[in-house]
């Protein structure tokens, strides 16, 4: 009986032991990791994300050169808070308005809308995986909160701008400018920076350099917003 009884026990023993490494091991992977690395990415370039490495295994290689706010033209900040963002320097990281509005376009059978705000894109972009899941957008969630408390809105603009994916192989606002336009990321015009941000929901399908008459009707109406963001004073917190 006792040696009984001292078996069950030493797979309870076990049970808990395991219970408490997995505890301690998510904790580690979904919390105490992501405020590490949220930490580090505040002074340090993020490096390599999961999809660039995703793209140059389907041979798309590898174009980036980190570039300073300082060093990227306010016309490209302005053209992609036009395009993706209005409310960037009023939200926390979530546009509710947004995300209603997106919910209840798609629901009304329209053309499939996003409501994720710059915030969450850089979350998503440097941080996560490709793709659509519970985990990822719960993951999402906790890094966007993460980067609006810890880095602000112009850092969070900044890893923005140099990680966005802006054509096969093309990362960040320098190459994306010396792809497309042969000039730096600083010299870009007001037509040159929205064209780039017209490109943004398909980056591998259309092209700034030589855009298709989609792209000029979406780029003429983000140059007129981009007017309008100027003059609003919508990009406070970044210029």
């Amino acid at each position: 009986m006792a040696r009984r009884g001292k078996g069950k026990g030493g797979f309870g023993g076990f049970v808990a032991r395991s219970i408490r490494a997995l505890v301690i091991a998510g904790l580690i992977v979904f919390v105490i990791g992501p405020v590490v690395m949220v930490a580090v990415y505040r002074f340090a370039p993020p490096p390599i994300t999961i999809l660039m490495v995703q793209r140059m295994a389907e041979g798309k290689g590898l174009e980036r050169q980190w570039q300073p706010m300082e060093r990227i033209s306010p016309n490209l900040v302005r053209a992609v808070i036009a395009a993706e963002d209005a409310r960037f320097c009023e939200h926390h990281g979530f546009d509710f308005e947004a995300i209603q509005k997106a919910f209840a376009a798609n629901e009304s059978g329209k053309k499939l809308r996003g409501g994720s705000t710059i915030s969450q894109q850089t979350a998503k972009n440097v941080f996560l995986w490709p793709g659509r899941d519970w985990v990822r957008k719960g993951l999402e969630t906790w890094f966007t909160a993460l980067i609006e408390v810890g880095w602000g809105k112009r850092r969070i603009m900044e890893v923005y701008l140099n990680s966005i994916e802006w054509g096969p192989g093309v990362y960040g606002a320098e190459a994306a400018a010396q792809k497309n336009f042969r000039v730096p990321a600083s010299r870009l015009t007001v037509a040159q920076s929205a064209r780039l941000a017209a490109i943004l929901p398909s980056p591998l399908k259309w092209k700034a350099a030589k855009p298709g008459p989609y792209v000029q009707r979406r780029s003429g109406k983000i140059t007129r917003n981009a007017r309008a963001v100027r003059r609003e004073g919508l990009t406070a917190c970044v210029l």
